[in-house]
């Protein structure tokens, strides 16, 4: 489900000061404070807010939630974004797939769906699920593999990256800012991104709704970069209004 707009409210509030208490969140959005601790828990759980005593301040900007707890989260929200973004590929298509939960599961989508796909990825996860269609053809990234979730990253993955010109480039990112900022916690993995982003001739970004504001470390770039978005619940005002200005098409994945 998408956040409500106490919620969205709540964000905004703790961007502005840093730190919020429950009692001050309560006075201003005119609730009580067991309506804003639920609602303080609810963002925790998605990692868009750290709880401390007496109120809540932005979740971490330089650490990533561990690769298990993020792929158990929003597991439905996922597969409609995934049957989203297969429904748009054709068959006998070359696609780039990067690291990330989502994009995982989009591979499950399309190994199930598709004949003659030519994937290229520096994810191990996509890599076992795609090679199980006997009519793909998978190459994965050379490069040093990250222990936590699979990922492959390094110069020599960008050496990779940087051989082929695809169809579509299938991307992931941890964090979406309302000025159209796409946020990550790997400045390797960004610049893989990045170069996948540049050997596209079509690029697709697939965010559930628990990356509108989170925050991140690292610019991978700006969402004007990417030609469609997908995702499960219509994001804020400010970033559609982005999305309607630079003409990135909005596909709403919607249970």
């Amino acid at each position: 489900m998408s956040r409500s707009p106490r919620h969205d409210k709540i964000l905004q509030l703790v961007r502005e000061n840093g730190f919020m208490p429950i009692e001050e969140l309560a006075r201003i959005l005119a609730v009580t404070p067991q309506t804003i601790r639920r609602d303080i828990n609810q963002l925790c759980e998605d990692n868009l807010l750290r709880r401390y005593h007496g109120g809540a301040a932005l979740g971490s900007s330089v650490e990533n939630e561990d690769y298990f707890a993020r792929k158990g989260k929003l597991q439905n929200e996922k597969a409609h974004i995934a049957d989203m973004i297969a429904a748009s590929i054709p068959d006998h298509a070359s696609l780039f797939m990067s690291i990330g939960t989502t994009i995982e599961v989009v591979a499950q989508a399309l190994v199930a769906t598709h004949k003659g796909l030519r994937v290229i990825t520096n994810n191990i996860h996509v890599a076992s699920t795609m090679s199980a269609n006997p009519d793909f053809n998978v190459l994965i990234t050379s490069g040093v593999v990250r222990a936590s979730d699979g990922g492959i990253t390094g110069v020599a993955t960008l050496d990779f990256i940087n051989q082929f010109k695809v169809d579509y480039a299938i991307l992931g990112v941890s964090g979406i800012e309302s000025d159209g900022s796409l946020l990550d916690f790997d400045y390797r993995e960004v610049r893989v991104a990045q170069a996948m982003m540049a050997n596209a001739r079509h690029r697709y970004l697939a965010a559930d709704h628990s990356k509108f504001g989170r925050n991140a470390l690292v610019r991978m770039g700006h969402i004007s970069e990417f030609h469609v978005m997908f995702t499960d619940a219509r994001p804020p005002d400010a970033l559609s209004k982005l999305l309607e200005q630079h003409n990135v098409r909005l596909v709403m994945a919607e249970s």
